[in-house]
């Protein structure tokens, strides 16, 4: 009788010992993706301008990551000003809203602050497959996605990058909320994912457009 209190009591505490366990861990260990957010803007943060961000980075280039196409997209940042080499990928154009700028790399707010800013992880501009995605404010700093929601079904979204001159017919628009991260999974179709903050001055949504892969060819 005595033996089987004590089995008891053993099988108690190992029960209470894992319950502790789930309410004590770190959400963010046991579900990253759930737990992920899409950036957005800090629009309560001063301001900082391009050279401050350059003096607290390290390394500057125009060459991308040999390891930049994984086929997953790398989670975002629990510091959304976490440091990021400043890496420029190459050009993006979209003739409709006048935007021709360097393509940056990197998904904290140190890069995003910089200009249009590509998500490691996510298909390179001009693959043939994979889900290319693209975040920038439209509010703060240059503001270059400020107008992505009067792009029209139809309009072009160019790219040059690795030597490689790439274009994009935008398809779709959505409106999501920063926590549907699914809109960064990757493709068997080569599309482009160009995402901000909405509606302008406020980061409760995101504002999405959508393009398919038309042309790719060497620059």
């Amino acid at each position: 009788m005595q033996r089987a209190r004590r089995v008891l009591v053993g099988a108690v505490a190992l029960v209470l010992a894992a319950n502790l366990f789930v309410l004590t861990s770190d959400p963010g260990d046991v579900a990253p993706v759930t737990a992920a957010v899409l950036p957005g803007e800090d629009l309560a943060a001063p301001a900082r301008d391009i050279a401050e961000l350059d003096a607290t980075t390290t390394t500057t280039t125009t060459a991308p990551p040999t390891t930049t196409t994984t086929g997953r997209p790398i989670d975002p940042p629990k510091n959304a000003y976490q440091a990021e080499p400043h890496v420029v990928l190459g050009q993006i154009d979209i003739p409709r809203i006048g935007l021709s700028v360097p393509l940056n790399q990197g998904i904290s707010l140190t890069s995003i602050d910089r200009g249009p800013s590509h998500w490691p992880g996510t298909a390179l501009p001009g693959t043939s497959t994979g889900n290319v995605v693209i975040a920038g404010h439209r509010v703060t700093k240059t503001k270059p996605f400020r107008n992505i929601d009067t792009l029209l079904v139809g309009d072009h979204i160019g790219f040059t990058v690795n030597g490689v001159k790439s274009v994009y017919e935008v398809y779709e628009h959505e409106v999501v909320t920063p926590t549907d991260t699914w809109i960064v999974n990757q493709t068997e179709e080569p599309i482009v994912t160009l995402f901000a903050c909405h509606p302008p001055g406020s980061a409760r949504y995101r504002y999405v457009v959508r393009a398919r892969l038309v042309s790719s060819s060497p620059a």
